[in-house]
């Protein structure tokens, strides 16, 4: 038996997870880019690993944002970093859509898109020392005690992301939550 979001797992067994799927209004304009860009930019999830070289048309440094939001600053470093590649991931689909909107807008090609767990996408299709770079800006602090386990920065996930940048790989994180 699988779980009700059917990502295979025993029933009973669902893993922790460290978002919660707003159910925001998408705008007219997020729905539309969505249908029309997505095919183009997004990434959809696979248990397998990816080929980033494929996926991109190019070989060049990978850059994955984690939780982007609108997508806002995603795009402002695709726009700057020509030469590199970027993977935003996010479970928001209001914020995928304003992305993909933004990615098709500024004409960029060095951007891609998922709408998945995070955890998953690294645990599964990214391979190991692919990324140049992880990015991941103000997550959610989980306040109260017993949501800490929630929290997306723990010692295991801080593994997972160090094992999928290659030697001298950056992890940028930020908050402004001064007990995280």
């Amino acid at each position: 038996m699988t779980d009700t979001e059917g990502r295979g797992r025993p029933e009973g067994r669902r893993s922790i997870r460290s978002f919660v799927v707003r159910a925001g209004r998408m705008t007219t304009g997020q729905e539309k880019a969505h249908e029309d860009f997505w095919p183009r930019y997004g990434l959809p999830y696979s248990p397998v690993p990816a080929d980033l070289d494929a996926v991109f048309g190019r070989r060049a440094p990978r850059i994955v944002e984690i939780g982007f939001g609108n997508g806002d600053n995603l795009l402002a470093l695709a726009a700057l970093r020509p030469e590199s590649d970027f993977l935003g991931i996010e479970v928001h689909p209001p914020g995928v859509g304003h992305l993909l909107q933004g990615v098709a807008t500024q004409g960029l090609t060095n951007v891609r898109v998922s709408n998945h767990d995070a955890v998953e996408v690294l645990e599964n299709q990214l391979p190991p020392s692919s990324l140049e770079e992880v990015l991941v800006l103000f997550p959610d602090p989980w306040h109260k005690k017993r949501h800490h386990k929630r929290r997306i920065v723990q010692d295991a996930f801080l593994d997972l992301i160090a094992s999928r940048l290659r030697p001298g790989g950056v992890l940028r994180l930020a908050t402004d939550w001064v007990p995280y």
